[in-house]
């Protein structure tokens, strides 16, 4: 084959124009970017890009139905094609000729398989577009031809091999190039002027992608890149905090404005994919509320350059119907943290007053009695009585600080919880003690709800509580009150060990300190603040006696052998609805997350459905009574570990 000197010359003045073009249209998104706040942390960089773009992790992660597998394929496909087509051209143009000996043969095998992957992958999404598209995928006439253009370039790759080998006879090697290989059979002797004609077409549809990529939804191919370089390594259950030196500079509180993100949560809106598994595992979403958490990343992306206020753009009855489960962050190929922004937006809603009803009521009472129910803190010592418990101020010497929050003093379902954890330090030997009235209300519905200063307020008191008696360890029953102390605490130099109480009992479980309890009859609802936002499924199972890795699975699949596991559970929970102070709000019943997920635990068949969170109990217990009226048991871990160990 013979290429005129002028044809090569039109190629890279037409590659480097397209290409240029592409990047003309980011820069101007930058722009964009640019009128958020500078990051003021640390980006992950390559590592970002190892982890979530080339081993594609979230993707991985994901449910079989959501695509997954034909997003690897494409995906995968695609860079082995960017990859084979760069190592060429350097071949070509540097001088350097290791195309050859056995590295070619295998770069041939390796990159023609690769790209019949790509193609398949790109089948498949043309189908699933035109057959069976999810209903929480976006669609538009410009999303399929995207895909089709994309299947396009592949075949077409393959046409103009089959037609080169036409156009210079086969060789032995090309066997090494089976799809290519098979293009030939089909396609037969080629002319110059064919072969040249076909790969002016094959380019012209590769810098067709390059120009208009920016403005479809596939530019993600390269904002997932920016994105993932920019990230930060911060924990799902963290909410950055705000200073008072910040609200003097903006004379504001929160996000009013899209300009008001930093730089990073803009860009994460471009890079959005617009698949809808952010709305496919919504607890609020899929009960009819009105969030849509895709929905919620369209509208703040509209609005960034349009200057309509977030709560505008999103809808005020929208940014409250978060739970805060975080489902959506961990569903997100692209690492966008919806829960950020919504909090961000809440905030400002409530230094505006933008709030009211029984949430409001909520803050309020965490203000005056340091209670989220708005108990008295002599209260905290009620389910004390003649249990003997000891208490800090009374100068006794511990190794744990039992945490107790404001339902497992004051619910009657979480005082049993309370008392059945008690019960079993006792037995195990455990020197710990409690706060009592000192102890106050961690701040986790304020946060989350909002209120910033309100949880900034309560978390100093409570460390200097913490530094005032010389704590070191926690453990809690209240897996809202551990993921605080955990991952925020540290923001003001509360820097303690925590440990969920199931963590805990695991250990003495482990060490022969006490007996599992027996899994026969009984599901696990993991709490949302465990399973998934602190990735902890092991030890709750390990109290019933199961042994379990889901810590380090990927995509947590049923490994258990007694016990009677839900349809979503692990990472993968499904969220009852109390967190990011719903607990507080009213709902009509029909739209309350927890009736979902009591279907879902009534499914398995169990008669005993374990709990390890006081907000959950409360929430499922409401909902188990609605869904049925069998007697079924809802109990703590900590209850049926005290049974066996009485």
């Amino acid at each position: 084959m013979h290429m005129p000197a002028w044809q090569q010359t039109l190629f890279y003045i037409l590659a480097f124009a397209s290409l240029g073009v592409m990047f003309l249209q980011i820069g101007f998104r930058m722009k964009v970017w640019k009128q958020g706040k500078p990051i003021d942390w640390k980006p992950l960089g390559l590592r970002g890009i190892v982890k979530y773009v080339l081993a594609q992790r979230k993707v991985r992660s994901s449910r079989p139905k959501s695509g997954a597998p034909m997003h690897l394929m494409i995906f995968y496909g695609f860079l082995a094609l960017t990859l084979a087509t760069t190592l060429l051209a350097v071949n070509t143009y540097s001088g350097l000729d290791f195309h050859r000996g056995t590295y070619f043969l295998v770069y041939e095998l390796t990159f023609d398989i690769l790209g019949l992957v790509f193609v398949i992958g790109c089948a498949w999404a043309l189908m699933r577009r035109l057959s069976f598209r999810p209903k929480s995928a976006t669609h538009f006439a410009s999303d399929t031809w995207a895909i089709a253009l994309l299947l396009a370039i592949g075949l077409t790759g393959f046409i103009l091999e089959g037609a080169r080998i036409g156009n210079i006879g086969p060789r032995p090697h090309d066997v090494y190039s089976p799809v290519g290989y098979a293009a030939w059979t089909l396609v037969g002797g080629a002319s110059n002027e064919l072969y040249l004609g076909l790969w002016w077409f094959h380019a012209a549809l590769v810098f067709t992608l390059f120009i208009i990529l920016p403005r479809l939804r596939i530019r993600h191919l390269v904002m997932a890149i920016l994105n993932s370089y920019g990230t930060e390594e911060q924990p799902l259950g963290e909410l950055k905090p705000i200073s008072l030196e910040e609200v003097e500079q903006t004379g504001q509180i929160g996000v009013s404005l899209p300009k008001d993100y930093s730089r990073w949560h803009l860009m994460s809106l471009d890079a959005c994919m617009e698949c809808g598994r952010c709305t496919e595992v919504c607890p609020a979403h899929n009960v009819g509320k009105i969030l849509n958490p895709k929905k919620v990343v369209q509208d703040l992306r509209g609005a960034m350059v349009g200057g309509t206020s977030v709560a505008e753009a999103v809808s005020e009855e929208a940014l409250w119907a978060c739970t805060t489960c975080n489902a959506c962050v961990e569903a997100c190929p692209v690492l966008i943290r919806h829960v950020d922004m919504i909090v961000d937006a809440r905030r400002h809603l409530i230094a505006e007053g933008k709030f009211a009803g029984t949430g409001a009521t909520m803050l309020r009472q965490v203000g005056s009695t340091s209670h989220a129910w708005g108990q008295p803190s002599n209260s905290r010592e009620e389910w004390m009585k003649d249990l003997d418990i000891p208490l800090c101020r009374n100068g006794v010497e511990f190794d744990i600080l039992l945490w107790v929050g404001c339902a497992g003093a004051t619910d009657p379902g979480a005082v049993k919880t309370t008392k059945a954890v008690a019960q079993l330090f006792k037995k195990a030997g455990v020197k710990f003690a409690c706060l009592g009235q000192e102890e106050a209300c961690t701040g986790d519905p304020a946060r989350r709800t909002g209120d910033e200063f309100l949880f900034q307020e309560k978390a100093q008191t409570n460390v200097s509580v913490f530094e005032k008696y010389g704590v070191k360890r926690i453990v809690t029953p209240c897996p809202h009150c551990f993921n605080t102390f955990k991952n925020e605490y540290g923001q003001f130099d509360g820097n303690i060990e925590v440990e969920h109480h199931t963590q805990f009992l695991a250990r003495l479980v482990g060490e022969g300190k006490l007996k599992s309890a027996s899994a026969e009859g009984t599901t696990l609802h993991d709490p949302c603040y465990l399973g998934r936002i602190n990735n902890e499924a092991d030890a709750p199972r390990k109290l019933l006696g199961e042994s379990t890795n889901l810590n380090k699975s990927i995509h947590p699949h049923r490994q258990t052998i007694t016990l009677q596991e839900a349809e979503q559970f692990a990472r993968k929970t499904l969220c009852c609805g109390a967190g990011g102070g719903r607990m507080w709000m009213e709902e009509p019943p029909e739209q309350r997350p927890g009736n979902r997920r009591a279907k879902q635990l009534l499914a398995t068949g169990a008669k005993t459905v374990a709990v390890a969170c006081p907000f959950c109990r409360i929430m499922l217990d409401a909902s188990i009574k609605g869904e049925t009226d069998q007697e079924i048991r809802l109990v703590d871990l900590a209850e049926m570990l005290a049974e066996v160990n009485s």
